[in-house]
């Protein structure tokens, strides 16, 4: 990957990448979009992080559509697809780890030890989803760090659903001088409104209308912040969190937060504020968020 890459570069070409999970939906479809203007190659990497998922979460049923995926990036004229694989890592007692432990390798030659190696962004990682899933933004910087390194890419593009993700790569780019640009774009939704997920295809038909209850209660949050019914973030967060519960969801959280450092905000319309949600319907987890303007 790495010498296609170099070779992309002395042709003079800019090299966008776009990391994803797989199970590819419209929302990876606007990403690749966006790439394309940025650069003139795109390379996709499709990789299950295991890292970013703790023991008793989702990563043996998230969805794999491997041989889908590839078909629609090659009908896309994608001109890359990267799949890295897993090194498998045995344990001192010489059982094959299926933990954290397991990373995506460069070079599957090498004596196969656990990963030992991760990147945390401090500050940033430890509200929202850092609470619940304390693991989750290491497992993510560390292999977006290591994609980056491979791929080497001029620019690389995110979704914005996953907002809290978004800036804690930019800021690791930043640190970590990466020379690539993050782009992140807005979120994708269904035609009624649920956030675009690659989770949504677990949710049973009942959970899937009782999920609409999210970006109802954002799009309530926005009317009532821009006609100033309401702009108190621990008010806008309580109500939202009220009608998700109404609707038999499981709230993991509902925080408005400071857009650029995730800190919690008073009044909305003091500085731009993310509301951000988290909650479960059934046992699947799902993600979204509003970004308000501080003119709100």
């Amino acid at each position: 990957m790495r010498q296609y890459s170099r070779d992309l570069r002395r042709q003079g070409k800019r090299i966008g990448l776009v990391p994803t999970m797989g199970s590819l939906h419209e929302g990876h479809l606007s990403l690749i979009e966006d790439a394309r203007k940025h650069a003139d190659c795109v390379v996709v990497s499709i990789y299950v992080n295991p890292t970013q998922f703790a023991q008793h979460e989702d990563f043996g049923v998230y969805p794999r559509q491997q041989e889908q995926d590839l078909k629609l990036l090659r009908e896309l004229g994608v001109e890359a697809a990267f799949l890295p694989a897993s090194l498998y890592a045995t344990g001192r007692s010489g059982v094959e780890r299926s933990d954290a432990g397991n990373v995506v390798g460069a070079d599957a030659k090498r004596e196969r030890g656990a990963h030992q190696t991760f990147i945390q962004v401090e500050d940033l990682q430890k509200p929202l989803c850092g609470q619940s899933r304390p693991h989750f933004f290491r497992g993510v910087a560390t292999v977006v760090a290591k994609l980056f390194n491979i791929v080497e890419p001029d620019v690389a593009v995110f979704g914005r659903k996953d907002y809290q993700q978004f800036l804690i790569l930019s800021k690791m780019a930043c640190d970590l001088d990466f020379p690539v640009e993050v782009i992140g774009m807005p979120i994708v939704r269904e035609q009624d409104g649920l956030a675009m997920s690659s989770r949504n295809k677990l949710l049973s038909e009942a959970d899937r209308q009782r999920a609409l209850c999210i970006c109802q209660a954002l799009k309530w949050a926005s009317q009532a912040a821009s006609s100033h019914e309401c702009t108190s973030g621990p008010q806008l967060a309580e109500q939202i969190a009220a009608r998700i519960s109404q609707s038999q969801g499981r709230v993991d959280y509902v925080e408005v937060v400071d857009a650029q450092t995730l800190e919690p905000v008073g009044d909305v319309r003091k500085q731009s504020t993310v509301i951000a949600v988290a909650a479960f319907f059934g046992s699947v987890r799902l993600i979204d968020n509003l970004e308000l303007t501080a003119h709100h």
